[in-house]
């Protein structure tokens, strides 16, 4: 089950990269985009988080701030930063609980098996904390740019 626009989106407490302790109301008042993506230094993974990064500066002169969340640990975001040069931050969320929450954490299937995962899912939240627009099962190529598109025609 994914949040859909309207919902309020559920709180958070994750680690970032640095071992801060982050939580959705950190951001009362801002625009946040949270996406989530598999694993850290995968080619998918690894082209969204490069094209949020080369975006960042419009997202924050459109009054938004960017978190990427997967089930990885602090330690592999840092390398994952490093070898990227991404200026991104990044939610460790290795209990998977955000994950659940945010209806990110599904069966997937590949080769016939069946294993639990992260469903590449993308969610704007507005300074209320409400769930503004939601990009689901998302193509990495590309997604960066199409945010924050819409996080302008929203902001009008």
């Amino acid at each position: 089950m994914t949040l859909e626009v309207g919902n309020k989106a559920p709180n958070f407490t994750l680690p970032d990269q640095n071992g801060n302790s982050v939580r959705l109301d950190d951001f009362a008042g801002r625009w946040l985009v949270v996406y989530f993506y598999p694993r850290d230094d995968t080619p998918g993974c690894t082209i969204e988080a490069k094209e949020f990064t080369d975006l960042k500066n419009d997202f924050e002169e459109n009054g938004a701030i960017i978190r990427g969340v997967s089930p990885d640990n602090e330690a592999k975001h840092c390398k994952f930063i490093d070898k990227h040069g991404l200026k991104i931050d990044l939610l460790a969320d290795s209990e998977k609980d955000m994950l659940a929450d945010y209806g990110v954490w599904q069966e997937k299937s590949m080769y016939g098996k069946t294993y639990m995962g992260v469903v590449r899912t993308t969610y704007l939240i507005d300074p209320e904390g409400n769930i503004a627009e939601a990009w689901t099962k998302v193509k990495a190529k590309g997604h960066a740019d199409a945010v924050l598109k819409r996080l302008i025609d929203i902001r009008g």
